[in-house]
């Protein structure tokens, strides 16, 4: 664990940074510093790694003071990893990945099987460990630094903004992808973003930090949505923290009918059996073709451009009641098409029904059979972790599940 106690950071003219913060950083955990521009949160985490040096108070990891550990030995047990990368452009990808390998003493080719192992790890083809940077897309490069900075096994993996230059596809991605290796691996992360969304998906812990480097709250995410200690955090979260909440609350428990889905090759009596204003048409393997309204429809005449969007489909178990909802008012009719993992529709359910789950959801605190969630990982689950004088997990009686 990573404990920040009582940390100044004040420059010789007068500008406070960092402003008695005070936090206890969870081993195996994602911890997110967020906030507005000039809040000091990458001043923490540079300070984290001495590239800053607190003007008063200790950090310490493990219980060790790091003013007391050699700066060279500290900055090598810590990943570091940063916006656009920062990779070295004369050097190929494996030589880039090898980096600190090398600087700690390994052999080249120990250190070339090690960069080419992580280069799997983070989702990269194997032909790429021979092209230079910029023959990388900045998806691709972003990996390649996630690569570096976990090349020699480091317990903590410190990340300042990596993902921002990214376009929002790209980036959801290599959230996932981190999320992915740290569920493998099992890091002590400590992530930097502006971003509230961000935060929300990744964080095991949040900190959310004011202008001037004062803590306002550190919480799980599910907490701070539901429970924002002051009006500064509940402006930071935005008007949509409700719809941001329900990425908490599972999709199992949904009502699904099966009532108003036919096949495409439906005879006439199939297609005037179902009582329902809309029926949802699929394929012969029972994968969702359209919408359309039952006297639209014609045994045996039935042309699947003709029907109307389904929108996107959700998996009960699997992905929350956000995106349930979401689906649901994509969908022209209202209705959310849910689907198994092999995308064959397993039924339907109305904008009304996420509704009432909804409100079952708040009464009791989102909790019930969640699918296995997605975004939490680790010892984080177990409530092991301590957060002061607070449990991690405990203090969130909600399960996050893919949003």
């Amino acid at each position: 664990m990573i404990r920040i106690d009582s940390v100044t950071k004040r420059y010789p003219d007068g500008t406070v940074a960092v402003d008695r913060l005070s936090l206890d950083i969870p081993d195996r955990a994602i911890t997110v510093l967020v906030g507005p521009s000039g809040c000091g949160k990458t001043t923490t985490l540079r300070m984290i790694n001495r590239m800053v040096e607190p003007t008063e108070g200790t950090i310490l990891l493990d219980g060790a003071d790091l003013q007391q550990q050699p700066v060279t030995t500290l900055r090598r047990s810590m990943g570091y990893v940063i916006q656009n990368a920062g990779l070295f452009q004369h050097r190929t990808i494996l030589d880039n990945i090898a980096t600190v390998p090398r600087m700690l003493g390994w052999g080249r080719q120990k250190s070339r099987d090690r960069a080419a192992e992580l280069m799997e790890r983070v989702g990269l083809d194997a032909s790429l460990g021979k092209r230079y940077p910029y023959q990388l897309s900045g998806g691709q490069q972003q990996r390649v630094g996630v690569a570096r900075a976990l090349a020699a096994d480091p317990p903590v993996l410190l990340m300042d903004e990596p993902f921002s230059a990214v376009d929002p596809v790209v980036r959801k991605g290599l959230q996932d992808e981190l999320l992915r290796i740290q569920g493998e691996l099992g890091k002590t992360i400590v992530f930097v973003t502006h971003d509230i969304d961000e935060a929300i998906k990744l964080g095991t812990m949040v900190a959310v930090m004011r202008t001037g480097g004062r803590l306002a709250q550190f919480a799980p995410p599910a907490e701070l949505l539901s429970d924002p200690v002051d009006d500064f955090v509940e402006d930071f979260l935005g008007a949509d923290r409700g719809i941001r909440r329900l990425s908490f609350f599972p999709s199992a428990g949904l009502e699904l009918t099966t009532g108003p889905v036919v096949r495409l090759d439906a005879t006439a009596e199939q297609l005037a059996a179902p009582d329902a204003p809309y029926l949802l048409v699929t394929d012969a393997d029972g994968r969702p073709l359209g919408w359309a309204e039952p006297r639209d429809l014609t045994a045996g005449d039935i042309v699947p451009r003709r029907l109307l969007s389904y929108g996107r489909p959700f998996v009960p178990g699997t992905d929350s009641l956000r995106a349930a909802l979401d689906c649901a008012v994509l969908s022209p009719t209202g209705w959310a098409v849910a689907v198994d993992a092999d995308g064959r529709v397993a039924g339907v359910v109305s904008q009304q029904a996420i509704g009432e789950a909804i409100r079952t959801a708040h009464g009791t605190g989102g909790t019930g059979d969640a699918g296995t969630g997605e975004a939490q990982t680790g010892d984080e689950q177990t409530g092991d972790a301590q957060t002061g004088d607070a449990q991690v997990a405990g203090s969130a009686d909600v399960t996050k599940v893919a949003p």
